[in-house]
């Protein structure tokens, strides 16, 4: 029988930056085997501690999360934006959000504006940008996806999350119908996203897995999702940290799952066996297809 290839897996903690509890659950997770991969928050309020926490880490793969709801712009030309609520910030509410996109009202330039903008602050910083993934996964939109991959593009950024779970890995989540649902309508644009990668020159991965599972991902679940992934290359979506007093003071619903999720990566992913998981970042993602070899090249 001939031997199967491993499955690719990248496993990428969001919201680095955050709070000094995630950057450092990002830290202790990359230093035992358990994390490739991350994307940092550029108005995040613990960003310059996560950028020293990257630039000792030359393993581990950074991207940009970028924010477009439940933030501060980035893009000092943002005055104005029709990404902006009256107060000048981003509204706080996915719903407004995607009304707002759907009117046409939130306009594509001002998205591709404030995604290079972000993408410039970790550049600046000295991080070299692996990918970009999106807060709140805006991206499942089409013209919020076109919008960040050309923002992305225009600074040299050619990966992106690919926003789309498999059914078989939704079907393994206990997460309630209120979280599936909006995942399942999103779900009709995927074709769309698929034909977007090929004409923006934007790579991407298989899937992700553990979207639908976010704030019920425990170690169960995870070793539920990874004995059933077939081949293909994933990207494993997880949100660890340290459920702390910085963390209780910022607006997210995820506060104790993130501890769970951080006890659940560092139980499984280290233990993965190699001839069945090769553990990569996006930055070991083909990029270019090579007809006379047959593969794609290899990513940097």
């Amino acid at each position: 029988m001939a031997d199967v290839a491993p499955i690719r897996l990248i496993v990428n903690a969001d919201d680095f930056g955050m709070t000094m509890g995630v950057n450092r659950a990002v830290a202790e997770l990359h230093d035992a085997g358990a994390l490739t991969s991350t994307t940092l928050m550029a108005g995040g309020a613990a960003f310059d501690n996560a950028v020293r926490i990257a630039r000792e880490r030359p393993a581990l793969g950074v991207g940009c999360h970028v924010v477009l709801v439940d933030g501060t712009p980035t893009s000092q030309a943002s005055n104005g934006s029709s990404l902006l609520a009256r107060n000048g910030t981003f509204t706080s509410s996915m719903a407004d959000f995607t009304l707002a996109v759907a009117a046409r009202y939130t306009r594509p330039e001002h998205i591709e504006q404030e995604v290079a903008a972000q993408i410039a602050k970790l550049q600046d910083a000295g991080v070299n940008v692996t990918h970009v993934d999106t807060h709140k996964h805006t991206h499942l939109l089409p013209s919020v996806a076109r919008a960040v991959m050309r923002g992305a593009r225009r600074m040299g950024v050619e990966r992106i999350r690919n926003p789309f779970e498999p059914a078989w890995c939704s079907a393994l989540s206990p997460a309630p119908l209120a979280r599936r649902a909006p995942f399942r309508f999103l779900h009709r644009f995927k074709s769309f996203f698929d034909q977007l990668l090929a004409s923006e020159g934007m790579r991407s991965t298989t899937a992700s897995l553990g979207l639908i599972a976010t704030g019920s991902l425990d170690a169960a679940v995870l070793r539920r999702i990874l004995n059933a992934a077939p081949p293909g290359e994933y990207e494993l979506v997880c949100h660890p940290g340290h459920n702390d007093t910085e963390l209780q003071q910022i607006r997210t619903k995820l506060r104790a799952s993130r501890e769970v999720e951080r006890e659940a990566l560092l139980a499984i992913i280290p233990h993965l066996a190699p001839t069945q998981f090769e553990r990569i970042s996006f930055a070991g993602l083909p990029l270019q297809y090579n007809e006379s070899a047959g593969a794609f090249a290899e990513g940097t």
